[in-house]
């Protein structure tokens, strides 16, 4: 079922990979490089032809391997995992000239990656017995959907792609993965090293413009869609599975929040606040992106702030901290953000960054006290750009952050970890931190309140959301 090596990845040209082939399409595009706006390789274009087919084959495929044991797909998720560690240098490269990233963090992103394939792995679903007496037995089994897409966002292409890819294999289903347009080079290579522990039709790949997501979602051969996107974009893609009843898991939009308590040691957290709203160009769902300090320490913080951000090293080199931008859409979308400060006379503090000439480059830029209806904090900016506001009263502050219509992440700031415990339980989000934000974990559940998505990933409760539930009522 599994090879023990791996054939040598080549980075020069990209296909689809359908039923363990290498196949090109009639019509091809390119996605700029975000860094300096020239053209990458060419990719396909996948007709409502190669859809047809990955999902044919997915299906054919589907049962041998889910009537294979765990241990062995254990077996090919740690060989695949290993593989992409081996072949780490050349998607390191590929991938900061797809997204834009820096080098280190582009190489740290492919080290999540392994990360994520490796811990899934460790995990395990078991059967349970949820009743017994001397008469009968009730146990509860988990068993594989069939024919998962996994749709794949453009600011982690590579560890949100392995985040899917594992959980999805490990629970015995096929998978058919769709890269983001905005980045497919680093999916495309990710499905076609995995044809050398896959059998053919196990893991697909297909690249395509922007009419793929939805031939695949309302296709009624796909058994499960996982989406990673945009809250406007993933309640599209659960009207189009509703259609079918195609189950889904929606892992969308979020705007975090930091609440910074007067007693909040400074010295750390502004630094690691700071960098949390800006990593990634402010590219990340669970990014700090509305920043509530406490009046008694706002004036102090945000000098501290302007202070830290000012030395973040922010252009095009390969050791930078931050990069463009990941697309020209998304860099309009920020600068109509920044129009919209403007036009409302907001007090507006940018970075005094040197910004290099071509590129989608925006300087790191913080907004002191906006108004709470004012977009910069009522919407997600997905970009360099974070609000920075001020808090008195306790329950007023936990009022506004929970005021959003997401609930994806949020941090509690807090030399007293008692207290910043209360208050992290009184948020209204999926994951909440004391002293730290972003810290997330293949074995522990990831998912969102309200707008920020449906259902979970990773972890055994993860695990589950790949299965169907069959309850066995047993007689002795």
């Amino acid at each position: 079922m599994a090879a023990h090596k791996h054939k040598p990845i080549k980075f020069e040209k990209f296909y689809n990979v359908i039923n363990g082939e290498l196949r090109q399409t009639t019509a091809t595009r390119q996605s700029p490089n975000p860094v300096t706006e020239e053209l990458n390789a060419e990719v396909p274009v996948s007709s409502s032809i190669d859809v047809e087919a990955a999902v044919e084959f997915a299906k054919a495929a589907f049962p041998a391997w889910a009537a294979t044991s765990w241990s062995e797909r254990r077996a090919a998720g740690l060989g695949f995992a290993n593989a992409l560690e081996q072949e780490k240098e050349g998607f390191t490269r590929l991938l900061r000239q797809e997204q834009g990233k820096p080098l280190h963090f582009a190489r740290m992103e492919i080290d999540n990656g392994v990360h994520w394939l490796r811990d899934i792995a460790s995990l395990e679903l078991h059967d349970e017995v949820i009743k017994e007496d001397d008469e009968s037995r009730v146990v509860v089994q988990f068993r594989p959907l069939g024919v998962v897409v996994a749709i794949v966002p453009w600011n982690y292409p590579v560890m949100l792609a392995c985040g899917k890819l594992g959980p999805a294999l490990m629970t015995g289903n096929s998978v058919i993965m769709k890269p983001s347009p905005f980045t497919p080079y680093c999916g495309l290579k990710l499905a076609e090293l995995a044809q050398s522990f896959f059998s053919p039709g196990v893991v697909q790949g297909l690249s395509g413009d922007d009419n793929l997501g939805p031939w695949l979602t309302a296709h009624p051969g796909v058994n499960k869609i996982s989406f990673t996107g945009s809250t406007a974009t993933g309640k599209r893609v659960m009207e189009s599975a509703s259609h079918n009843l195609t189950r889904v898991t929606l892992e969308l939009g979020g705007n975090d929040a930091a609440i910074v308590c007067e007693d909040a040691d400074l010295k750390s957290a502004v630094p690691a606040i700071v960098s949390l709203a800006f990593l990634n160009s402010g590219q990340i769902c669970i990014a700090i992106k509305r920043i509530y300090v406490h009046s008694a320490i706002y004036d102090e913080f945000r000098t501290k702030m302007i202070e830290f951000l000012n030395t973040l090293k922010v252009n095009g080199d390969e050791d930078a901290f931050m990069g463009p931008v990941q697309n020209q859409l998304q860099y309009y979308r920020v600068q109509s953000l920044l129009d919209d400060i403007n036009q409302n006379g907001y007090t507006m503090i940018s970075g005094s960054h040197n910004l290099p000439s071509s590129g989608y480059f925006i300087k790191p830029t913080v907004v002191s006290n906006p108004p709470e209806k004012s977009r910069i904090v009522q919407e997600e900016p997905f970009g360099p750009v974070v609000p920075l506001l001020s808090w008195t009263e306790l329950d007023d502050v936990i009022s506004r952050v929970n005021a959003s219509n997401v609930g994806l992440g949020a941090s509690i700031w807090s030399s007293d970890h008692q207290k910043a415990g209360k208050i992290a339980e009184r948020i209204d989000a999926g994951s909440v931190w004391i002293n730290a934000h972003t810290k997330i974990d293949p074995k522990v559940p990831f998912g969102g309140y309200k707008d920020s998505g449906i259902g979970c990933e990773w972890g055994v409760e993860g695990l589950k959301t790949f299965c169907n539930i069959r309850s066995l009522y047993l007689k002795k």
